[in-house]
Order: structure tokens, then C-alpha cells, then sequence
């Protein structure tokens, strides 16, 4: 089992993958860049333990627990000492590829370097490294402490080991993986979300349907738990559009191209949940 793992970035997947990691009993540290990105991530952190501790998930003495197994650094160098360290940073490839250099330098010869990418192929992102056989793709799910799934993907070199270290990681924090073993742009998840979602907005900017009653659609009809409108608002629109320009820019295949209507979104700040406005309106406090 992992002794001690490493999150780089505390935004909303780093710091959900750093709080089921330390709930399970996983010394963390926590990165991010500066000290206000970690307060922000340390700060959902304790809502979002608050909040379970609310409904008898876990006791006081579990959540102060699970805090004090989490330690924020803004010094990357702190990731020596992790057996896993899982990249939670930006979605594009210069970025992982730059950070991965960096980690190649800086960690265990016998640590495991993950990436939490939804889109992009691991071994584009392996490749920076000396050690291609190390990294593999752990993609969980937002919330991550809501979400039982993560997404193990191997990437072209990527060991037995390395596959079985991450599953085994993903186990203790409580969930089911599923194996991607051809790392395709979008793997398996995303590439499922970002084609139905993609024609879920084409109807509703060709005013087919409402927005409400696509999602309601797929609710009632295919028994989806949640539309695929209100997915991409609680996900982000504005990564919903970097995904699919990833499988897009990868594939060429038309139904992954972004409509006119998710970049315009962007471009207009409605990014869903997170901006209080998307495909549906939320409150802001």
C-alpha cells in the first residue's frame, strides 16, 4: 500500500484526490504554486469533510484525523519522498509534459508518477520522461469524493507494476477501477461524455429541445443518474471543451469538434457551477 502520496495541484480534482487519499489513511502533500491556491484547496477540503461528518459519514475525530495527514507545500521538490505522486495540474499537454520533466528529475527512481489528465494520451506525456515504464493514468471523477470510479490507463510503455501500484492506490481510497489498455485521446469515459454531450448541445443551440428536457431524456429514458447538459455545467464547460478539442485535435472525427455554442460559453465566462452560470443557473454563496 501507498505510504505516502503526492498531489500536485489543489484545485478541485487535486484537492478531492488529496482528501480520499488521507481519509483512507495516506500521509499527503499537497502542492500548488502559491499560498492562496492551497488555502482554497485546504478550505474545500474541510467543507467537504464537514459536510460528510453532517450526515454520519465520519466522525469528528476521522475528519481531524484525515487533516492532519494532509501537508500543503507550494516546494515542488517536496514530491521526493511520495511512492505515488498523481499530477492534477492544467489540461493541456505542454503543461503535464513541462511537470513531468521536472518529476522525472526530482523523484524516487522506484516511485510512480500518475497523471489525472480525462483526455490526453499518457504516453504523449510519458514520453518526457526517462522513464516512460513508471507513468500510467489514474483519471478520477468530480467529485472526487462523491465518485466511486477512477479510470487506470496504461500508457504504450507503462509496467505490470506501475498498472498494479495504481489500482491498488485507487483501491485504498475506495474505488472501482476500470483498465484503459490502449491510451486513445479521451480513453474510454471521456470520449463516451464528450460525444453524447457534444450532440446534447447541438440540439439545444439548434433549438431541438430545451436544455432540461435533453437532460430529462436521458434521465428517464437510458436511466442516466444526472443529463449530460447538467454533467458538463457540475464538470466545467470550459474543460468539457478542452477534452473534446484534445480528442478532436487527435482523432479528426467531427463529432468530438466542440460546438459553437460550449466555446461561446467560455468565452463568456458561463463555465457552470464553478462561474454560477452554464447550461443551467446556480447559486453563487
Amino acid at each position: 500500500m501507498a505510504q505516502r502520496v503526492a498531489v500536485i495541484g489543489a484545485g478541485l480534482m487535486g484537492s478531492g484526490i488529496a482528501q480520499v487519499a488521507a481519509v483512507a489513511g495516506i500521509e499527503v502533500t499537497l502542492r500548488d504554486i502559491d499560498d492562496a491556491a492551497l488555502r482554497r484547496g485546504t478550505s474545500a477540503i474541510e467543507k467537504s469533510l464537514a459536510r460528510f461528518a453532517g450526515k454520519g459519514k465520519l466522525t469528528d475525530d476521522e475528519v481531524q484525523a484525515a487533516l492532519g495527514r494532509i501537508t500543503t507545500t507550494t516546494e515542488l521538490d517536496a514530491a521526493a519522498e511520495a511512492d505515488i505522486v498523481v499530477e492534477a495540474v492544467f489540461e493541456s499537454l505542454e503543461v503535464k509534459r513541462e511537470l513531468f520533466i521536472a518529476l522525472d528529475r526530482i523523484c524516487a527512481d522506484s516511485a510512480v508518477l500518475a497523471s489525472n489528465t480525462s483526455a490526453i494520451p499518457i504516453t504523449q506525456i510519458a514520453a518526457a520522461t526517462e522513464r516512460p515504464e513508471s507513468v500510467v493514468g489514474t483519471h478520477f471523477f468530480s467529485p472526487v469524493p462523491m465518485m466511486a470510479l477512477c479510470e487506470l490507463v496504461r500508457g504504450y510503455k507503462t509496467s505490470d507494476e506501475t498498472l498494479a501500484t495504481a489500482r491498488q492506490f485507487a483501491e485504498q481510497t475506495g474505488k472501482t477501477c476500470i483498465v484503459v489498455n490502449r491510451d486513445v485521446a479521451g480513453f474510454v469515459t471521456t470520449r463516451l461524455i464528450a460525444a453524447l454531450s457534444n450532440e446534447a448541445i447541438r440540439l439545444l443551440e439548434t433549438g431541438v429541445a430545451t436544455a432540461e428536457d435533453i437532460d430529462t431524456a436521458c434521465k428517464l429514458g437510458f436511466g442516466h443518474a444526472m443529463g449530460p447538459l447538467a454533467t458538463v455545467d457540475l464538470t466545467g464547460v470550459d474543460i468539457m471543451r478542452n477534452a473534446s478539442n484534445n480528442i478532436y485535435n487527435d482523432t479528426k472525427d467531427a463529432k468530438f469538434a466542440p460546438p459553437e455554442l460550449l466555446s461561446r460559453m467560455v468565452i463568456a465566462g458561463d463555465l457552470g457551477r464553478k462561474s454560477g452560470r452554464g447550461f443551467y443557473e446556480y447559486p453563487t454563496s
